[in-house]
């Protein structure tokens, strides 16, 4: 079970093309500026069950997905039963996690680490009203980093994603 705050079907604003996100319920970051102080009570979000966030994934055959919330990695137990599906693998979906944790922060935890591996693009960092910049895809501030995950633990080390997008 997942405490989630609500799903999104066919957003474009949480990754390139059409995504369903998920919004999990409880973040411990509390940033200045956040624009979604709603989620960090985990206490407010609906329970539902990893198969249920599953299903309504799975049935929209075009839309990758996106974890954001509050926080997914304060719930990685969970998020990693949704991101681990058999049938999300055959459907080639791609998986983009918001966190307020850094990457290097993340691979220091069990959890978070193992839950790292069904992600393929990480945005991470605390949001900082002071580093706000509307120019930036899909991030807030410019502290915040997109990062290739698969290649980053390939590499053993951090790997930007580079987005070439015309606007």
């Amino acid at each position: 079970m997942l405490s989630i705050i609500d799903i999104i079907e066919d957003t474009t604003v949480d990754g390139p093309g059409f995504r369903t996100a998920i919004y999990a319920a409880g973040c411990p970051n509390a940033c200045p500026g956040c624009h979604n102080p709603e989620s960090w009570d985990i206490n407010k979000g609906k329970q539902i069950s990893t198969e249920e966030i599953l299903t309504k994934v799975l049935a929209d055959d075009f839309a990758n997905v996106t974890f954001s919330g509050g926080d997914p990695m304060f719930q990685p137990e969970g998020f990693h039963q949704a991101g681990t599906g058999d049938q999300r693998k055959k459907r080639r979906k791609n998986i983009w996690c918001y966190t307020g944790y850094t990457f290097e922060r993340l691979l220091d935890n069990p959890k978070q680490a193992e839950l790292l591996k069904y992600i393929d693009v990480l945005v991470d960092g605390k949001f900082k009203q002071a580093l706000r910049d509307e120019s930036l895809l899909f991030r807030g501030s410019s502290n915040q980093r997109l990062i290739d995950v698969k290649a980053s633990l390939k590499a053993n080390k951090t790997v930007l994603l580079e987005l070439n997008y015309d606007l």
